[in-house]
């Protein structure tokens, strides 16, 4: 029920045109595209040392952004930044050329080319919405700033590690720019929708006055419909 709540919200918000604001993004600065732009369930942990137990974290909605230089089939960099709405201060972004993958993909034994990565990201966090009980993002956090994002996967009695990436913590300056610009466009998009709003109510009271008296005594029944 809250996820087609949820997906309702962002129909209507996807009906209006917020690209000028959307265009202000901090993250775009370097010339990124947003790719992907969803929150995914994250099952957040903490470790104090390298090679701690891990202990079941707390799960969160984690504002996911794919972002893109270059096109998507065909990048020349890739950035992946969360953020919390829990936590104004929670800004993580992880920084990927090609070179870096090469690295990665050794590393990890990894079968897909740099060029798929954005495919595949996009694939794994809808898969984590999608199926929650099948695959999993693990976001492991040191004091130091430094945290690894796992896609895992689920399979009956066995959990396979599919993909890590690393994350750092921004700076004090970028997560003040990002909370900036996250305040001034919920901001702007609110006034855009209470303008609309005031469109609508005043066709209404033209059109059917009595309508609109029904909707300004009972706001909260007509919502729930």
């Amino acid at each position: 029920m809250q996820d087609e709540r949820q997906d309702r919200v962002d129909s209507l918000l996807n009906s209006f045109d917020f690209s000028a604001i959307e265009e202000m993004d901090p993250s775009l600065g370097e010339g990124h595209h947003v790719s992907y732009d969803r929150e995914v369930p994250f099952e957040l942990r903490i470790q104090d040392t390298g090679s701690g137990p891990q202990e079941v974290g707390t799960l969160e909605a984690i504002k996911t952004k794919v972002l893109v230089l270059g096109e998507d089939s065909n990048p020349r960099h890739i950035k992946v930044e969360l953020t919390s709405e829990n936590d104004l201060f929670f800004h993580y972004v992880h920084s990927l050329d090609e070179a870096g993958f090469r690295r990665m993909q050794e590393s990890q034994k990894l079968m897909i080319e740099f060029s798929e990565l954005p495919t595949i990201l996009v694939r794994m966090l809808n898969a984590c919405i999608k199926e929650p009980h099948s695959f999993l993002a693990v976001f492991i956090m040191h004091r130091d700033g430094r945290a690894r994002l796992d896609f895992i996967q689920n399979i009956e009695y066995k959990f396979i590690e599919l993909l890590s990436l690393d994350f750092v913590a921004t700076s004090e300056e970028l997560v003040r720019q990002q909370i900036t610009f996250r305040y001034n466009s919920v901001k702007s998009k609110l006034a855009i929708l209470q303008a609309r709003l005031q469109d609508i109510s005043a066709l209404v009271k033209v059109k059917n006055p009595s309508l609109l008296l029904q909707l300004q005594r009972n706001p909260k029944k007509s919502t729930n419909k």
